[in-house]
């Protein structure tokens, strides 16, 4: 797996139309202003590495060693590692930028990213760095991450670590040419730096380069064999490339290193799912849930169990489903996941033609987020986004000139943040637009600069193509949206079985 964390922080934070939802974990809240950053020394110490800045020798034992599992995608095992290490150093503040990391929820990462940037004066400018772009990051401000993320590696090129962080910020970016790049540097400077080539398999996958990410999957392995996390990465890659059987068997070597690498089950699911064994998949993530050891992988595998059922058309279980990670994060007291719980909750509607409701879930969760402790970075970010969610309400009701308005308004906001993500989210939206009122040419422009990792995009291109009865590039988008073949992800259950029946010209 890439990460061990999920990606609800970009269900609130950015892509909050529930496109780019990958599990249920975490989400957004109030740091602290950030200190005017001060220009990185042209020689840094230590031979080039980021410093790390701690008074106690036991703290900075603890925190490597946290560090090491982290890396090794032993997330949960690593946080006691970071938590010995802030406790004995309460002004370390790379433990608790570390603590950020591998929170369970949203709520837990933000408090920690909160104290991490409290602590930035007292640390190096390579660490005040990586914290403070991590901020900007988790504020959606792309513009100053990249800054930041720049300055770090111009002052730190020969750190393994900073690189990784550059092409990280690429890879979300899905510049993965640039995210490439920067990996390989990574694994050039640090060779054994076993994380950097499981990345860098995940970013030749994502550009279409199956043979090279194999290569680099395997390199991983070879790196550390005993460890988990390399046999689930490549399974995902055996998963993309639709062989089914071939990945269970990397995902159970995985689980047999470590029966809580809990992560591989919903693998196994979504295996078993597109071989059309829902109730095993179902089974499967049981199994995962009644292991789970936090609210994090919970919510994993409850938002796993969620696509299943949406994939199969079980609408109302999908609700329930919902309905009690909402539940789950209100009772830890996570603002972040009941927020990301209820944009779940109108996309689900959404889909299945509810579109009221569905605004009326789109509008509380702005409300919710307006009426949170979160940052006002994160509170103009709703604003921005509620008119995307507006506009897809809108085109679905065939009130057009309220959703191009809508569409309009997003798009004036998406260009002010200079953020390449939401410039593809307005393409995304006009392309919504055009293809409801049957402007197929109109509809294939804007798609095409929109996110074409996001399989609706892939067969709103393939509905636009169809209109226009070309029926080779149809085909072709259709054929893309079906075969996806991803980890649980919201958009492809709305659409798999749609593009599965047009691409056999069955519908």
């Amino acid at each position: 797996m890439r990460s061990n964390r999920c990606l609800t922080v970009l269900s609130v934070l950015g892509l909050a139309a529930g496109l780019a939802a990958g599990c249920a974990k975490t989400e957004a809240p109030a740091p602290a202003p950030a200190a005017e950053v001060k220009a990185p020394a042209p020689t840094p110490p230590g031979g080039g590495k980021i410093p790390i800045t701690t008074s106690s020798a036991d703290a900075k034992a603890e925190y490597l060693q946290g560090r090491d599992m982290a890396e090794r995608l032993k997330i949960t095992d690593s946080i006691a590692h970071f938590q010995k290490a802030a406790s004995v150093d309460p002004h370390f503040a790379l433990a608790e930028f570390q603590l950020a990391n591998t929170a369970p929820t949203g709520a837990e990462f933000f408090d920690h990213l909160h104290k991490a940037v409290v602590l930035a004066d007292g640390a190096s400018d390579g660490e005040k760095l990586l914290i403070l772009a991590t901020e900007a990051g988790a504020n959606n401000d792309a513009v100053k991450q990249k800054d930041l993320l720049d300055k770090l590696v111009a002052a730190y090129p020969d750190d393994e670590r900073a690189q990784f962080a550059v092409a990280g910020f690429y890879f979300g970016q899905q510049d993965f040419l640039k995210a490439i790049d920067h990996y390989r540097k990574a694994t050039e400077i640090a060779p054994d730096f076993s994380t950097a080539w499981n990345l860098l398999g995940y970013a030749y996958r994502q550009n279409g380069d199956f043979a090279s990410s194999e290569r680099a999957f395997q390199k991983y392995i070879q790196l550390i064999p005993n460890e988990p996390n390399p046999y689930d990465s490549y399974a995902e890659l055996l998963l993309k490339m639709g062989r089914f059987d071939d990945s269970i068997v990397q995902y159970r070597k995985a689980l047999g290193i470590d029966p809580n690498f809990v992560n591989a089950h919903q693998g196994i699911a979504m295996d078993l799912l597109y071989q059309g064994k829902s109730d095993a998949a179902l089974a499967e993530l049981q199994t995962f849930l009644q292991k789970a050891r936090t609210d994090g992988e919970r919510a994993t595998a409850l938002f796993a169990r969620t696509v299943v059922h949406l994939d199969g058309g079980k609408t109302a279980k999908a609700l329930d489903d919902a309905d009690e990670q909402y539940a789950l994060a209100e009772k830890g007291k996570n603002m972040p996941g009941m927020i990301g719980a209820v944009f779940l909750k109108g996309n689900i509607l959404f889909d299945a033609g509810r579109f009221d409701e569905a605004g009326r879930q789109f509008e509380r969760a702005l409300k919710m987020v307006e009426d949170s402790s979160l940052s006002n970075e994160i509170k103009e970010n709703q604003r921005r986004l509620v008119h995307y969610n507006r506009a897809r309400v809108a085109a679905a009701k065939k009130d057009f000139a309220l959703a191009k308005t809508e569409a309009a308004e997003f798009r004036k906001g998406a260009e002010a943040t200079r953020n390449p993500v939401q410039i593809k989210l307005a393409n995304e939206i006009e392309g919504i637009v055009a293809l409801a009122e049957k402007d197929d040419d109109k509809a294939i422009e804007a798609l095409t600069q929109a996110n074409l990792q996001d399989p609706q995009n892939l067969f709103r291109l393939c509905t636009a193509y169809r209109g226009k009865n070309d029926a080779s590039r149809a085909l072709e988008f259709c054929g893309k949206a079906a075969d996806f073949n991803s980890l649980p992800n919201l958009g492809y259950a709305f659409v798999r079985a749609k593009a599965k029946a047009a691409a056999e010209h069955k519908g």
